[in-house]
């Protein structure tokens, strides 16, 4: 295993910082203009939900790794529930979340 030596890392760092900071300075001045209820922030959202739909469908036909092992069952369960909560809260990382626990409790009870 190599180590990175301690002037390279420091030096990193010190070229990293002010380089990412400048683009979350600007970001939260910007920010103050957005309108959270607006028309682009409700696309962004729309766009979101429908990246997350797309890469669960991807995952659901054509699984890979230890999912090409599960059962279509198992997956379309995990995927409806977590369609359900989506569509009572809104909220993609609460369905993902549950979908990921309803998956993982198939899992399990199999």
């Amino acid at each position: 295993m190599t180590t990175i030596p301690t002037t390279t890392f420091l030096l990193a760092l010190a070229l990293a910082v002010p380089a990412t900071a400048v683009w979350r300075l600007l970001g939260a001045l910007l920010a103050r203009r957005i309108d959270a209820d607006g028309v682009a922030l409700q696309w962004v959202r729309a766009v979101a939900v429908a990246l997350v739909a797309a890469l669960v469908a991807n995952i659901i036909v054509h699984p890979a790794g230890f999912l090409a092992a599960t059962t279509l069952a198992e997956r379309l369960t995990a995927m409806m529930a977590g369609t359900v909560i989506w569509a009572v809260s809104r909220r993609v990382e609460l369905a993902v979340l549950l979908a990921a626990v309803v998956f993982f409790g198939l899992q399990t009870l199999w």
